[in-house]
């Protein structure tokens, strides 16, 4: 069988048995704690929680899955064995609270041995027996089923049931909530096939586990109980690479005498064609028998493993718009991306290779993940810019590398801390050059170094903390009533102090507090005889939103009434910015893609901010197709509405950010059907009312990241004034009309350009003739003319190029010039190479006169240049040089 066979037989069995088929979750996980959607049950957590009812009783799927990093890291791994990858997928099926235990294990059995035909005799089952202090019970129940099966089957329950503890067999969510005993299978691969179960849980390769069952059948409580749940599920998760290997080694379980290996399968031999046909190596499936001595063909399959592994993975995170960068998971994908770059020119193969497989992993998985075919053309750009950027840092890394080795061949964790924070090159790029050869990087100093950049980093930033009162023991969440009124009278139940601020909380109010990139309202809060102005409104961590007022709160106490005032002018100006972000959003991922995520905003009355993900600056045709499709949408002053509904059941189209935590009720900014996003911010009620959109910047803020600045409304009005006022200051000043002004400055560029012309031969014939000047001054020491002399100069240049003049009009010598510019004191050296054989340096002569002028300086032996402070020293310094 195939792999795509496989993987579709699978789908069909369970289907068969009524599972509803559902698409593979995204690679960027909704879990804020996940770096990755790492397993298949990670998009029906809320199911397992009770948070959410799932929308069928059965589910199957193929889950694309990464671990590369946080709990769950293999990617030291790839490439040195055949199992560990970055990327896989796992195949599953589900039951919320419909089946359970014998279902689960006689359709395991049955698709196994009946529809993939796997040899009966050399399968294992393994049941939940807990140990010393370990929860719950001996599975009876699973160990029933199975006993039943394996004696229909003919096989001896006891050597084909194997029993495993806690670490083995009991599956749990964290420390606390849904968990349960789970069973395995394993395949015994062995030539011969009669371990009789010896190999099972002992990590030997030649005996694998395929698919894990597990029963969510208990609640884990604070206390250390396990309450058994009402609703109990089955979550199972299967291996697709091990069975597609597993399949392929044993040609359909004919032959048994090659070592098993996922490598083997179709969904990497295409791979491993195409670099055969970059490098001229075949893969010839060796593994290595000395991690610290690998030979040279061991290593050239290392790097067949390590390449194709790294294609799916930055390929299938790419097409689910994680982009690499530099923090978080970004980081992750970009040091995969880097460490494939890396081995790749030990297999000899030139920058641009990487992208190249592209296309193989999008005719292995696009069927089945339909987003790369629709996003391969990003997905190879984006690489290539990485590997165009890489190979620049990589070769400048590389030499500074070998310049950082110390005496015994070693790297320092100063050295490994000042290539990453200076020039840019990461310590595990450092830390894979050093092991290739051989030697060794003090990563615990390089991490004390890294943390004492953190608490200067942390002793930068101000931070103000909210101290919330808590005499009355009210931390109800404040109702938010500003979507639909901009004033209201509400009751004060709180104040809070924090150093010099002061805050007031109410039952509900009309102000917005800062949260989601926008910032919050101000305005005006009165009581009976008292007036406060609100400088800023934010949200403390009960969701109370605390008003900043200033001025004597002694005249007002908990309990009275209010009425509450938001600025509107300055509010409606927040919400034509913001809905402009989303207006904005849209057309980026229109005209570049819809891998463009948002990565941070900021809005305000005067401004929008919006960071995004993006390999490449925008080129200024897109910029202005952005722009325009923008202002066209805004013409339309299309209705802008908002709803609330259950997360599940929000509709398809509607972009929600991955990472961010959100509750079983979502609010969707719905602006004229094209532009649909979760949102908690405030909103105009028509495009018409945003004016229109003007870009003022775009800029890259981070590897991977761009930001776009623009302007609306009021805003825009004032910037245009300003341009017009500009124009006509500088149509007067120049004594042309507004619409002569281009041609008037092109006229006096011209202008310029020549009188500089003219100048610059001027100063050229000046300057040669005071190089003939010095030279008749010159001196003789020890065979050598020396010219010294302090001069005028208008730059550091000028004086250099006086200099080169001197020397070349000397012949053989030494020429030290000095000058006073703009209030600083510079020094010029050029030596022979008469000079230098006689010993003298350009360098050394500069860093020895420079000192003396507090200052420092240096170059090569046949130039240098430098300069100081003091002034007042530098005809002394000129004059006391002698060699």
């Amino acid at each position: 069988m195939t792999s795509e066979q496989i993987r579709q037989s699978f789908l069909d069995f369970f289907e068969s048995k009524k599972h509803s088929i559902v698409p593979s979750a995204p690679l960027m996980p909704d879990a804020p704690n996940l770096l990755f959607t790492n397993a298949g049950m990670n998009q029906f957590v809320p199911y397992f929680l009770g948070e959410r009812e799932a929308p069928y009783p059965r589910a199957t799927d193929t889950q694309k899955c990464i671990r590369a990093g946080g709990k769950h890291n293999d990617l030291e791994d790839v490439g040195l064995d055949t199992y560990h990858h970055t990327f896989f997928e796992m195949l599953g099926n589900w039951s919320f609270g419909d089946y359970f235990k014998q279902e689960a294990i006689e359709w395991a059995w049955e698709l196994i041995t009946e529809v993939w035909k796997f040899p009966k005799e050399r399968l294992y089952a393994s049941v939940y027996k807990p140990g010393d202090g370990e929860p719950a019970n001996f599975d009876q129940e699973a160990y029933d089923f199975w006993k039943a099966i394996f004696e229909k089957a003919g096989l001896d329950p006891d050597i084909h049931i194997v029993y495993g503890n806690k670490q083995d067999n009991f599956w749990m969510m964290g420390d606390t909530g849904p968990c349960g005993p789970c069973s395995e299978l394993h395949v015994d691969l062995t030539p011969e096939g009669n371990t009789k179960g010896s190999l099972v849980n002992a990590d030997s390769p030649y005996c694998i586990e395929i698919w894990n069952l597990v029963f969510i059948q208990f609640n884990a409580t604070p206390d250390g109980d396990f309450v058994p749940l009402k609703s109990k599920h089955v979550d199972t998760g299967m291996g697709f690479e091990r069975v597609a290997g597993i399949i392929a080694t044993s040609k359909n379980f004919t032959d048994f005498s090659t070592p098993p290996s996922n490598y083997n399968s179709d969904l990497f031999t295409s791979f491993f064609d195409q670099l055969t046909s970059l490098s001229g190596h075949e893969y010839q499936r060796t593994l290595p028998e000395d991690l610290d001595n690998i030979s040279e063909i061991e290593m050239k399959d290392v790097i067949f493993r390590v390449l194709a592994d790294h294609a799916r993975c930055l390929s299938c995170s790419i097409a689910d718009g994680i982009l690499p960068g530099n923090e978080g998971r970004n980081y992750v994908l970009r040091r995969i991306l880097r460490r494939a770059v890396m081995y790749g020119r030990r297999l000899g193969l030139e920058n641009g290779f990487f992208a190249q497989l592209v296309p193989t992993a999008v005719k292995q998985l696009g069927q089945v993940f339909p987003e790369l075919e629709k996003q391969q053309g990003i997905i190879q750009k984006i690489i290539q810019s990485e590997e165009d950027s890489f190979s620049r840092t990589l070769d400048r890394g590389i030499q500074l590398f070998e310049n950082t080795l110390t005496k015994d061949g070693n790297i320092s964790g100063e050295e490994a801390f000042r290539l990453f924070d200076t020039f840019g090159f990461p310590i595990d790029l450092t830390q894979l050059l050093a092991k290739q050869k051989g030697i060794y990087v003090d990563t615990e100093a390089f991490n004390v170094e890294m943390e004492k950049q953190r608490d200067r980093a942390r002793a930068s930033q101000k931070k103000t903390d909210i101290l919330v009162a808590d005499s009355n023991g009210d931390t109800e969440a404040t109702t938010f009533l500003g979507f639909d009124t901009l004033a209201d009278e509400a009751e004060l139940i709180d104040i809070v102090k924090a150093e010099d601020s002061s805050y007031l909380v109410f039952n509900h109010t009309p102000f917005y507090a800062e949260m989601g990139g926008q910032v919050g309202d101000t305005g005006a809060i009165e009581f009976d005889g008292a007036h406060f102005d609100v400088i800023d409104t934010i949200k403390d961590d009960h969701g109370r939103f605390l008003h900043k007022v200033s001025g004597d709160l002694a005249s007002i106490s908990s309990g009275i009434e209010a009425n509450l005032i938001v600025d509107h002018d300055r509010r409606r100006s927040i919400e034509r910015h913001h809905s402009a972000t989303h207006v904005l959003h849209w057309a980026l991922r229109k005209v570049l893609g819809t891998h463009v995520r948002q990565a941070g905003s900021y809005v305000d009355s005067e401004r929008l901010r919006f960071d995004f993900a993006h390999f490449e600056a925008i080129k200024p045709e897109e910029l202005a197709e952005i722009e325009k499709l923008c202002n066209e949408h805004l013409l339309d002053n299309s209705i802008v509405r908002w709803f609330e509904t259950p997360f599940d059941q929000k509709p398809n189209d509607v972009i929600a950010f991955f990472g961010e935590k959100y509750g079983d009720v979502v609010r969707v900014v719905d602006i004229g059907g094209f532009s649909k996003e979760l949102c908690g911010g405030t909103h105009v009620r028509a495009t018409g009312e945003i004016g229109l959109i003007k870009i003022s910047s775009e800029s890259a803020i981070a590897a991977g990241t761009r930001r776009i600045e623009a302007i609306v409304g009021n805003s825009l009005y004032s910037h245009i004034n300003e341009i017009e006022q500009l124009i006509a200051t500088a149509s007067q000043s120049l004594s042309t009309a507004p619409a002569d002004l281009l041609k008037k400055i092109d006229s006096l560029l011209t202008r310029n350009s020549e009188l500089e012309k003219r100048l610059k031969k001027f100063q050229q014939k000046a300057s040669g003739n005071l190089a003939n000047d010095l030279v008749k001054t010159a001196t003789e020491s020890d065979g050598l003319k020396i010219v010294r002399a302090e001069v005028q100069a208008s730059d550091p240049n000028a004086l250099r190029q006086l200099g080169a003049n001197v020397l070349g009009k000397l012949g053989e010598g030494i020429v030290v010039l000095g000058a006073k510019v703009k209030g600083k004191a510079s020094i010029v050296a050029f030596c022979s190479k008469g000079a230098i054989g006689a010993g003298h340096k350009a360098g050394d002569i500069v860093r020895e006169l420079t000192i003396r002028l507090d200052g420092k300086g240096g170059g090569k032996p046949d130039f240098a240049m430098g300069g100081g402070t003091n002034v007042t020293k530098l005809e002394e310094v000129i004059n006391t040089f002698q060699r």
